[in-house]
């Protein structure tokens, strides 16, 4: 029950369905879901929680030290699974958690039996022979205008994140959610995202994995999806016909589509 608390976690959908277990990005919580959830729990068990230091988890087991890097995360991950005792679970990982899901997959292959990437990025900055995005300027400016002032960073990136600029609602969304994470445990969870570098780890995964991007993406160009996908064994890539770092909210009913037709072809 601790681990239940600490993470803040639902469970919902069909019990006797597949569990898919839906993971949120940075600055964000589960509520982000909730579109898909709405289309996936009628066939599937489905599992929400928050990262700790998001959303409705428990602050004070918040550690610097532990979510100094993306294991970290990945233990939160594991540790819900295991309070569940999940088995073959599907785990859905929004950007960020595209990578801590392929952390969380190698410590527990018995708890996950399949990926599904969306708008996932293996590094963000730029490297010899490799595009993520970001120059190494780009990344220590967007660094020290979030530690600086979050809000005013929150409120300047969020639209630039969900794009869709005809949809303002959108970029509302995003920025009220990063305004309702502290300050201070956004600032350490930024750090470990915008600086991390999963590319290694990719090469290891073992199970189906499906990798979801967007044909215009702020954050993870389409480059980074083809990288992903070419650096996964037998992975499929979705290009999804969407603007912006969150298909979940912007695109449903195509994200959807994408995700139920993998779901499908799983045993």
């Amino acid at each position: 029950m601790e681990i239940i608390r600490r993470n803040n976690v639902t469970v919902t959908g069909d019990p006797h369905g597949r569990t898919v277990v839906l993971a949120h990005g940075f600055g964000c919580d589960q509520n982000m879901w909730r579109l898909m959830v709405d289309a996936l729990a009628p066939d599937h068990r489905i599992v929400l929680f928050d990262y700790v230091g998001a959303g409705g988890s428990d602050p004070s087991a918040f550690s610097e030290d532990r979510y100094a890097s993306l294991d970290g995360y990945a233990r939160d991950a594991v540790e819900v699974c295991e309070a569940l005792d999940l088995r073959d679970a599907v785990f859905v990982g929004h950007s960020v958690s595209a990578m801590i899901g392929v952390l969380a997959a190698a410590a527990a292959p018995e708890r996950i039996g399949a990926l599904v990437m969306v708008a996932p990025s293996p590094r963000y900055m730029d490297d010899d022979g490799y595009r993520g995005g970001f120059s190494r300027e780009d990344i220590e400016e967007l660094l020290m205008s979030l530690e600086s002032n979050y809000l005013g960073w929150s409120a300047q990136m969020a639209p630039l994140i969900m794009g869709n600029g005809d949809r303002p609602e959108l970029g509302d969304e995003l920025r009220n959610s990063f305004c309702a994470t502290d300050p201070d445990m956004a600032r350490v969870f930024a750090r470990t995202t915008f600086l991390s570098d999963s590319r290694d780890d990719l090469k290891g995964v073992q199970v189906p994995t499906l990798v979801l991007d967007c044909t215009q993406d702020a954050i993870a160009p389409p480059e980074v999806g083809r990288y992903v996908h070419r650096a996964i064994p037998g992975s499929t890539l979705v290009t999804l016909d969407a603007t912006g770092h969150c298909p979940h909210l912007s695109a449903p009913e195509a994200t959807h589509e994408a995700i139920q037709d993998f779901l499908a072809g799983l045993r």
